[in-house]
């Protein structure tokens, strides 16, 4: 397990094509282990790409963590809705290895995801959570300067049980970078 991070600062770079394995396989534990996601079955490392390649396409950042040499995490921000009136407004994605948590590697992606999302000019950030109970995201976005705006309840169904989605938001114009 790696613990808090002291020296060691993960390097945070556009991800590329090489991570995407990588990215699978943290995704992959995500989908079997945890309601963080409402997917059921994991996607294929193909499926995964050509998901990278719609949300880079689309002109939004997709980040990879390597910390030793290893993919870490990842962070992606994409369209919250398709309609043109919310082409200013990105929800954000965020996955940190099972064996890496707690160790500032989410708060260094999400730093790095905030900072391009303000630099690209888009006004808000959305967070759309799986499982209220979701402590750890819940913290760390709202370390990241996301107010909790709402709790929709019992949306979706996984592991036999009805689950939560929280909702958070984060105004990008008026509080640009990170504290």
């Amino acid at each position: 397990m790696i613990r808090r991070m002291t020296q060691a600062l993960p390097l945070i770079a556009d991800c590329g094509l090489r991570d995407m394995e990588a990215i699978q396989a943290i995704y992959a534990h995500y989908v079997t282990h945890s309601l963080a996601t409402f997917e059921t079955e994991p996607p294929t490392t193909s499926q995964m790409t050509l998901r990278r390649e719609e949300i880079i396409k689309g002109g939004h950042p997709y980040l990879a963590a390597h910390l030793d040499g290893r993919l870490v995490g990842y962070a992606y921000a994409s369209a919250y809705r398709a309609r043109a009136a919310y082409r200013f407004t990105v929800e954000n994605s965020v996955y940190v290895a099972p064996d890496a948590q707690r160790a500032g590697i989410g708060r260094a992606l999400m730093t790095a995801l905030i900072d391009r999302c303000v630099w690209a000019k888009y006004h808000t950030m959305v967070a759309v959570i799986g499982d209220s109970a979701n402590a750890p995201s819940v913290q760390l976005h709202a370390a990241m300067g996301f107010a909790h705006v709402g709790t929709l309840v019992g949306v979706g169904r996984k592991f036999d049980r009805w689950v939560d989605t929280v909702i958070m938001q984060r105004d990008l114009a008026t509080q640009p970078g990170v504290a």
